[in-house]
């Protein structure tokens, strides 16, 4: 017996502001709607952590880049930790 399985990319979900992508309708010119996904624009990016000592990546929205920049990243991810998710 052989199993397919289906690889899945990255989540597409902010770790910072918990953004999920959402849902509507494409619409023609003669007003005809079909279905379509607004995609959060999720990065990549890896960060240097002062208070673990270390680097950590993180999946991020660019309104979570701005979080990041205006509270500072020890802020940011003792949020994401204190909310049970590991970094």
């Amino acid at each position: 017996m052989i199993l397919i399985t289906k690889l899945t990319g990255m989540s597409q979900r902010c770790q910072v502001t918990g953004a999920v992508p959402g849902f509507g309708h494409s619409i023609s010119h003669s007003h005809r709607r079909t279905k379509r996904r607004f995609n959060v624009n999720i990065q990549r990016k890896r960060f240097w952590v002062p208070s673990l000592g270390r680097n950590v990546t993180l999946n991020v929205s660019t309104r979570g880049l701005k979080i990041i920049d205006r509270d500072g990243i020890d802020v940011v991810v003792g949020r994401i930790r204190a909310r049970g998710e590991k970094v």
